[in-house]
């Protein structure tokens, strides 16, 4: 097993391990020869034995290697170590998952949905031109960074035409809340697929929940071959709701023909909302009026050029982001970096992005305010604590036995605070089900616990103890997790609720439900 500091084919240092899936394990790591940061996939072992598996990941890299655009992580290496296996070299993006995101904040509003759905289209259309289908898109999988600009990743399942599919024939793969009809009922994922996943992203982003829950991933999944989704709230604009009901019809054929064409409606609703001035939609969810949006650009870290512009502020204070200017070559060329954002909003709108810093030269009069303040509250504590002093040393005199009056007695009608946070159960009744590591894990990290996984003999990837079975909300939880060695014990039971499926990973999601064998994930 690797741990920190082991270093692959003589030149990735493992720094760090940052996610765990259910084809490998991802570490933060230093290209010790270029001096970068790259992100590292080791597989796992007993994907390896699977007879022509290594050849066919090793086509499927080759093929990923080749999209060049902004919002589709960079592919860098592929090895073999004798001590790691098989691993893949990446790009480190500096982001946050949209999962974690939208824990965060519950919803976002329609005009920032349909920017980053029209940056996550236009990635996924640079995979399509290669012949390649993601299955996985969820927000997991889906990196915002700081500026805004977001990055598909985690093509871990993801199947190239070219190179044939990467799994056992008739595995069916993805992640149940955001599967495909017809990948839910066995049949080949398409780019078509992508795009119902990609509108079950948007739902959820505009609603605070996903369309389809279940207490299990059959459940889920033939909800989505089954059931309409409900309407998303009142407020969501009629354009945007077309769009997002168009993405997610059942039969393939009536969604989007291609993630451009999405791309390029969700850009055009996004920026009329942004711009206040609407947009009108057509009998098949498309915007009608208004000309064409472009799709900006700005240089990545290896780019030439002028550096990006910072974001602006709207009227009212109001933080949105800048309108990037084409930089490279008319009708085509990506600069690494950067994926397209939509022109800047004449008028406020809410977002979860940060406040926008002080212009230089108001820090003087801050200062000075603050100062001021700071010397009042000086005063009236010095003034609060003399007066309660004197007050104290008035009230502790001798009663009626002789003793002191307890100090409770001299405060009233203030409540105490908790000295300890609300502890919040870590559902360790789950084990006695067997659920994979992905579905806890997502669930724990969903809760806002951090997540230390051990190795341990047992059911390969099947989670065997959880501990401790309540914690404060960020403390660390210990999952232990069967390495396929004998010797473990089976998991044990208890009496508290069976938890539900509503984690959202930030790994490869392909994983399958205990005693349901070919069935996506619930995360």
């Amino acid at each position: 097993m690797v741990s920190g500091g082991t270093v692959l084919g003589g030149r990735y240092k493992l720094d760090e391990r940052i996610a765990s899936g259910g084809m490998g394990d991802v570490w933060k790591g230093t290209d010790e020869v270029l001096g970068r940061t790259v992100a590292v996939k080791i597989l796992l072992p007993s994907l390896l034995d699977e007879p022509g598996f290594a050849e066919r990941f090793r086509g499927e890299a080759r093929t990923m290697a080749t999209i060049n655009h902004p919002g589709v992580v960079d592919v860098y290496d592929y090895g073999s170590d004798p001590q790691a296996g098989a691993y893949l070299v990446m790009e480190y993006v500096e982001g946050d998952a949209l999962s974690r995101t939208l824990s965060k904040v519950g919803r976002l509003t329609p005009a920032r949905t349909m920017a980053l759905m029209a940056q996550t289209a236009d990635a996924l259309h640079a995979a399509h031109e290669k012949g390649i289908v993601h299955r996985d898109v969820k927000p997991g999988n889906l990196l915002v960074r700081p500026n805004g600009t977001l990055v598909l990743t985690d093509f871990g399942i993801a199947r190239s035409a070219a190179v044939g599919q990467l799994t056992q024939a008739g595995a069916v793969l993805g992640t149940a809340s955001y599967i495909s009809p017809e990948q839910a009922t066995g049949g080949v994922a398409t780019p078509l697929s992508d795009i119902y996943a990609l509108g079950v992203v948007a739902y959820q982003c505009l609603a605070g929940h996903r369309p389809f829950e279940g207490d299990n991933p059959l459940e889920i999944a033939m909800r989505h071959v089954r059931e309409q989704a409900p309407p998303l709230p009142a407020d969501v604009p009629p354009a945007v709701r077309a769009i997002v009901e168009r993405a997610m019809a059942k039969d393939p054929t009536a969604r989007y023909p291609t993630a451009a064409a999405f791309a390029e409606v969700a850009r055009r609703a996004g920026a009329g909302l942004a711009s206040g001035t609407g947009v009108a939609v057509g009998p098949a969810g498309a915007p009608v009026s208004g000309p064409p949006v472009p799709s900006p650009t700005s240089p990545g870290p290896a780019g030439t050029g002028s550096v990006p512009r910072p974001p602006t502020t709207a009227p009212g204070g109001t933080r949105v982001m800048a309108s990037y200017p084409p930089t490279g070559p008319v009708g085509g060329g990506y600069h690494r970096g950067a994926a397209p954002v939509p022109p800047p909003a004449p008028r406020p709108e809410t977002s979860y992005l940060p406040a926008q810093p002080p212009p230089p030269g108001s820090n003087r009069g801050l200062l000075v305010i603050l100062g001021s303040l700071i010397g009042v509250l000086v005063l009236l504590g010095l003034g609060c604590g003399a007066w309660a002093l004197f007050h104290n040393s008035g009230n502790n005199t001798p009663g009626a036995a002789g003793t002191t009056a307890p100090a409770s007695r001299q405060t009233t009608g203030q409540p105490r605070a908790s000295a300890t946070a609300p502890l919040v159960s870590a559902r360790c009744d789950v084990v006695s089900k067997g659920p994979t590591f992905e579905q806890t894990r997502d669930y724990l990290e969903g809760q806002g616990f951090k997540i230390n996984r051990e190795e341990v003999p047992g059911p390969r990837n099947r989670v065997v103890e959880v501990t401790p079975c309540e914690a404060p909300r960020g403390s660390t939880i210990t999952v232990k997790v069967g390495n396929g060695q004998r010797g473990g014990s089976a998991p044990a039971s208890s009496n508290s609720p069976t938890p539900d499926n509503n984690g959202n990973g930030n790994g490869d999601g392909g994983n399958t439900s205990p005693g349901l064998p070919g069935l996506p994930g619930t995360n």
